[in-house]
């Protein structure tokens, strides 16, 4: 019998948190595997790949299911190195739930707090799963007050533990029907919930019989409610090891997080998060259904957005189709609130969707896209075209891994860390065989038109009269957040189909090498003026002297560089508040507030991505070691400095250096 509802849940902590042991117990507690894996032995489920079992670190997102009474709950182990954060980001976009992992001895780390203000703003029902409950250290009240300061301020305890700190630790569920447990939970469902509140108020007004507080029932019915609608944090402890606590976290996690209600419509709908392509292996692809069915042999068209915003598609038939959880066999369809597993379209992409893109896509702009950029080069000249294509296989797989060719036969590859620069050398080798040198990874800026510039220009051949080919442009600066747009002021149809082709997709290249070698993002380009004469004109003509056009059109507008920016918070003791101020200061940094009292001070701000690095390196030796950091990127700026055209001089426009200066 199959369950009656599917639960899709994922577990997201900061690195070596125990995502991946929680996972490998949570599978054997429900009977779903006969024996544990382990990370240090290399042997866990979901952990698959050669590189994640040698480095003991989660790669790709990957699901596995149980089943607990009436539900199905497919796990999705997501990465928690934040150079992997756009496993993260799809994974974010296919939950129902969340189960967010603090160790009871590091407690609340960067990474956490990243994650779970992102979660909170998706208001994704999220549990919290207290790790390491029998590690040296381990704390309970004291780690209850930071989750409430830092993270969640309506967090609550669902259970208890007797021999903190030590192998006898031990996890004591909390019973609502213990009228001290219900009035402590009721408490914090009162910051939430305004019937518990009102419940709670008429009791102390009336300390009766009548006047008890809220009853059991009202009790976990708010208790569900209010986590669903991501307001309250039902708090567990326990060991992904030892196995404590893991009963109590299974409870809640098929008792609080409600199902998704299917979406209306005959039509499937749904949205590829993941894709994997072993060398030499067939494609297969992890989509998560909102609505309709999906079954072997049936074609689909897939969507998907295009570089200029446009939607492109790609159509092709599922030649097999395995439903998470289901029995080997078992060919039923796949349908709504479930994940499957498809093989045979070849040209599938992560970010794909069935149907039309939802309103608020989620997962969309969650977190930021990369800002560093190496280039990469074979160190065999012979392998140069076989290392492009890997590079290119791997994008497929994440679209966040832009990957685009460079200069003197090298690969422009954007990249979240230098971990990941690590394990992409690596792939390279493994799978691929080829073996790859990274230049130093710089800093991504940005280019933005600094006001409007028109250009016309005109290809005339000897022997015949009037111009060939004629294109006019206009650059203009566009919306913040709007990309690179193109425009028409031309009538459509004054030109055949192939020439507006050739003049866009020309256009759109040119922007991703502005006048100081950086993308220009965030304007519009109009074609205001065009010409040909048939039979003669050619597609290779218009995009001769596109490019032509667009650059003299840049450089009239100009353009201002921008680099990445990070919000930053710092924790430190009052004794450091004055050197840490200056360093930052220093790095370029401009400040939004400073709190504090005897013993500590909170300094907020941002700060360039570039001296991120420099200053977390020296916040230990200014601090003698109680400094936290935690940052996450927030959008961009002008730069400061003059030198704003990349060094590497890729760029042709970096080359003239012609174009406006900046700042």
């Amino acid at each position: 019998m199959l369950p009656s509802h599917t639960l899709n849940i994922g577990i997201l902590a900061h690195v070596d948190a125990g995502k991946t042991s929680l996972t490998e117990r949570l599978l054997f507690h429900t009977g779903a595997i006969g024996r544990l894996g382990s990370v240090d032995t290399g042997d866990t489920t979901t952990d698959t790949g050669e590189l994640e079992r040698r480095r003991g670190i989660t790669i790709r997102s990957a699901v596995a299911s149980f089943t607990v009474g009436d539900t199905q709950v497919n796990l999705l182990d997501t990465p928690g190195h934040s150079d992997f954060i756009a496993e993260v980001e799809r994974a974010l976009g296919v939950l129902d739930g969340a189960v967010l992992l603090l160790s009871a001895v590091e407690g609340v780390q960067a990474r956490t707090r990243v994650l779970m203000r992102t979660l909170r703003r998706l208001r994704l029902p999220t549990l919290l799963f207290i790790n390491k409950i029998d590690r040296v250290g381990a704390r309970d009240e004291a780690l209850l007050a930071d989750i409430r300061r830092l993270l969640a301020p309506a967090a609550v305890p669902m259970t208890s533990v007797t021999g903190l700190g030590t192998p006898r630790a031990e996890v004591v569920p909390y019973a609502l029907e213990d009228p001290r447990v219900r009035e402590r939970v009721a408490e914090t469902l009162a910051e939430v919930d305004e019937s518990v509140l009102a419940e709670l108020v008429g009791a102390g007004a009336d300390p009766g019989p009548g006047g008890r507080g809220p009853a059991v029932e009202q009790v976990r019915a708010a208790l569900a409610a209010r986590t669903a609608d991501g307001s309250l944090h039902p708090v567990y402890f326990g060991s992904a090891l030892g196995g404590q606590g893991v009963g109590a976290l299974v409870a809640g996690m098929a008792g609080l997080i409600p199902p998704a209600p299917p979406r209306a419509g005959a039509a499937p709908r749904g949205t590829v998060f993941a894709v994997h392509q072993p060398p030499n292996g067939e494609r297969t692809a992890h989509v998560r259904l909102y609505g309709g069915e999906l079954r072997p042999r049936q074609q689909i068209t897939l969507h998907r957005p295009g570089a200029d915003g446009a939607d492109g598609s790609l159509t092709g038939r599922i030649t097999s189709l395995r439903v998470v959880g289901r029995p080997p066999g078992d060919d039923g369809p796949l349908t709504a609130g479930n994940i499957g597993v498809l093989r045979g379209l070849s040209g599938i992409r992560t970010g794909d969707r069935l149907g039309p893109a939802p309103e608020d896509p989620a997962g969309s702009a969650l977190f930021p896209s990369p800002t560093l950029e190496t280039l990469v080069r074979a160190r065999r000249p012979a392998q140069a075209a076989a290392l492009r294509a890997a590079l290119l296989a791997l994008a497929d797989q994440d679209p966040l891994l832009r990957a685009r060719p460079a200069p003197d036969g090298a690969t422009s590859v954007l990249l979240h860390g230098e971990v990941q620069k690590e394990i992409v050398a690596a792939t390279l080798r493994q799978e691929h065989g080829i073996e790859a040198a990274f230049a130093p990874s710089r800093v991504v800026c940005v280019e933005r038109p600094r006001g409007v510039g028109t250009a016309c220009e005109e290809i005339t051949k000897r022997g015949h009269t009037g111009p060939w080919a004629t294109v006019g442009l206009r650059v203009e600066p566009g919306p913040r957040g709007s990309g690179p747009v193109f425009a028409y002021e031309t009538e459509l149809g004054a030109l055949p189909h192939g020439f507006h082709q050739a003049v866009e997709e020309t256009a759109l290249a040119g922007l991703r090498d502005g006048l100081h070698g950086w993308a220009v993002t965030d304007c519009r380009v109009v074609l205001i003026r065009s010409g040909f004469v048939g039979p003669l004109s050619t597609a290779g003509d218009f995009r001769a002297v596109t490019s032509v056009v667009l650059r003299r059109a840049l450089r009239r507008a100009g353009t201002r560089v921008h680099e990445p920016y990070h919000a930053f918070e710092a924790d430190v003791p009052l004794t450091a508040l004055a050197p840490v101020t200056a360093r930052l200061a220093a790095l370029g940094a401009t400040f939004a507030e400073t709190t504090g009292g005897r013993q500590s001070w909170l300094v907020s701000g941002h700060l360039p991505a570039r001296q991120v690095r420099d200053f977390q390196l020296a916040l230990p030796g200014l601090t003698h070691g109680e400094g936290v950091w935690t940052s996450h990127p927030s959008g961009d700026r002008p730069v400061r400095r003059a030198e704003a055209a990349r060094a590497d001089g890729g760029a042709a426009g970096g080359r003239d250096g012609a174009g406006s200066a900046s700042g």
